[in-house]
């Protein structure tokens, strides 16, 4: 711990430049951050510290934390700041409550084009497609859902929300961080470049031809999801192979992460992945 303890800054001062970063943390995911994105809680702080493909610039505590993270906190890099303070400041920081007491700033990267990302990709592969996904919560457990399923990657067209959205990486339990994904271009062409990379594509749909736990799935299936009320579009709708979850009459049709849920289980399990 003596190592460790020479990293670690008190700030007691919620003015403190050196926690401008994490000031009014609300107000400003609605604006952006440039190029950056907050990590929130030791569950999602975990697995940034697993990420290949994000890095930590500095850490907030709760000083009444940092023992029972030491070993988290450790596996960061010598160069990021551990900063610490009590409840008060930190709670004036944020801009409210601070409940979970941690805070990670971490350095966004470029999504993935996709041609990029489908290299890695074997013959057995499986692939979340969402449209136009412009809820945060729902970006967020479509991500957690995609990796409780073994999904290899999950495509974004540029009508979706940002998946690095503090929301959105909390609701994801930091899965964000760590699933590959690509946000990129209009549904059409993700669909044809998918299709041109030997995927079977099928869209979830309410009215979709047959129920899900029938379909045989191929060894490399793109599954695509739309919108809240919308769904996808009716003329894509035309060009692929629909499925649909089978559900009471009289009942809306299910939450989009719900049912993406439903069916990456079943895609899942016919491919053997879980």
């Amino acid at each position: 711990m003596a190592d460790f303890s020479q990293r670690i800054v008190r700030i007691d001062d919620a003015s403190d430049e050196r926690v401008a970063d994490f000031c009014d943390i609300r107000e400003r995911d609605l604006v952006g951050r440039q190029g950056r994105f907050v990590a929130e809680g030791t569950v999602v702080l975990r697995m940034l510290a697993r990420s290949s493909r994000f890095d930590a610039e500095k850490i907030l505590v709760l000083e009444n934390r940092v023992h029972g993270i030491a070993d988290l906190l450790a596996q960061f890099d010598d160069a990021v700041p551990i900063l610490t303070c009590n409840r008060s400041v930190m709670d004036a920081i944020a801009g409210f409550p601070m409940h979970r007491g941690v805070l990670a700033m971490g350095r966004a990267q470029a999504p993935l084009e996709l041609p990029q990302a489908l290299v890695p990709l074997q013959k057995r592969a499986l692939v979340l497609v969402g449209s136009a996904i412009s809820n945060h919560d729902n970006l967020g457990s479509l991500f957690r859902n995609a990796a409780a399923f073994g999904a290899d990657l999950v495509c974004l067209d540029e009508q979706s929300c940002d998946p690095l959205y503090r929301k959105s990486i909390r609701v994801s339990v930091g899965t964000a961080l760590t699933l590959p994904y690509t946000r990129h271009g209009n549904i059409s062409d993700i669909v044809d470049q998918l299709g041109k990379a030997g995927f079977d594509l099928l869209a979830l749909s309410p009215r979709g031809e047959a129920p899900i736990h029938i379909h045989s799935p191929a060894p490399r299936t793109a599954l695509l999801v739309g919108t809240e009320g919308e769904g996808l579009p009716a003329a894509l709708l035309g060009r692929l192979n629909t499925a649909r979850i089978s559900q009471v009459c009289g009942v809306d049709s299910l939450n989009v992460a719900m049912a993406a849920g439903i069916a990456l289980h079943a895609i899942a399990t016919a491919q053997g992945r879980i």
